[in-house]
């Protein structure tokens, strides 16, 4: 079940699923909602988008009530998280599936909102997002990419190639807009060669992980998996927390695997990467590339939770399509 694609007028609401609004600086909110405006989209928040935590999140309930009433109000077209967080997971027993089911849209977040993104595929058949929270649009520099490739998710209908972002950056921009470092893009680290065609599954490696025995796990059979994870890895937990993944049901049907560019602080090296997928035996006979333009550097294409992709792995050419239909 595909949601239906946006157009100029339609309604997007912000919710926090994860961490509150009031995490993100007034300047960065406006400058969220002139991008989102130039795109010809009308913005809204949600009731309980400051809930402001009591210890660790705020309250299970309001967090619900703000999904709901998104996917219910029939003028909100998508749904796009303010930010992610740790606790996304609270919330899967208590989602109205059948709700989503019937009315469907889009959603999009990354990181912590992995672990809906997922849950709700799994559950409703209705194809999600990972992409950009409606923070990153409050970006000053380096968004190009990012709105690009989310406007060829959101406003368009035909296939799309994902090339690599000319450079990257790990700066943490929230803090200081302007002092930004950027480095040339060397293209996508081939580790294994090979094709593969199926459904695109994943997001944030240590978040979907989350789902590992539940109800809301999706299946991994006939997929091609997307999985990054952020500063607080390291490459001995990229490993364990890979091998755990590799234990679940259907990985044997898996048939392409494409990481994301890890953040400086993970000391996560190409090296590293080569020596951990060299130990996977269950990944010998599939397509394997790094350093792709997704996750918790900037910036980041948009890519479906159930849509199909296609992945061609050659040492002196790579291509990855995204189609939607």
């Amino acid at each position: 079940m595909i949601p239906a694609k946006l157009k100029e007028g339609d309604e997007v609401r912000i919710v926090s699923p994860a961490e509150s609004m009031t995490m993100i600086a007034k300047d960065q909110q406006e400058l969220a909602i002139h991008r989102l405006e130039s795109l010809g989209l009308k913005v809204s928040y949600s009731k309980y988008i400051e809930d402001k935590p009591s210890i660790l999140s705020s309250k299970i309930d309001n967090r619900i009530s703000d999904l709901h009433d998104a996917f219910k109000d029939p003028h909100v077209k998508a749904i796009l998280t303010t930010i992610g967080g740790f606790d996304s997971n609270q919330l899967l027993r208590y989602l109205d599936y059948e709700l989503i089911a019937e009315n469907p849209k889009i959603l999009c977040g990354y990181s912590d909102i992995t672990a809906l993104a997922n849950a709700i595929y799994h559950k409703t058949g209705l194809v999600t997002y990972s992409g950009p929270h409606f923070s990153t649009f409050g970006m000053k520099k380096g968004a190009d990419y990012t709105i690009e490739y989310l406007k060829k998710a959101f406003l368009a209908s035909d296939p799309f190639l994902i090339p690599q972002a000319e450079d990257w950056s790990d700066d943490p921009w929230f803090i200081d807009q302007e002092n930004r470092h950027f480095h040339p893009n060397s293209g996508y680290l081939v580790i294994q060669e090979g094709e593969a065609q199926g459904r695109s599954i994943g997001g944030n490696l240590c978040t979907l992980n989350l789902l590992h025995g539940t109800e809301f796990m999706p299946s991994l059979e006939g997929s091609i998996l997307f999985l990054e994870d952020d500063e607080m890895t390291i490459p001995e937990t990229f490993d364990r927390d890979l091998q755990s993944l590799i234990h679940q049901p259907g990985f044997e049907k898996v048939k392409g695997f494409i990481i994301g560019r890890f953040q400086s602080k993970s000391s996560i090296t190409s090296s590293h990467l080569k020596e951990i997928i060299s130990t996977k035996q269950e990944l010998s006979h599939i397509p394997v590339i790094a350093n792709a333009s997704f996750g918790h550097t900037t910036p980041q294409f948009t890519f479906p939770i159930g849509g199909s992709t296609e992945l061609k792995a050659g040492k002196n050419h790579t291509t990855l399509k995204i189609d939607m239909h």
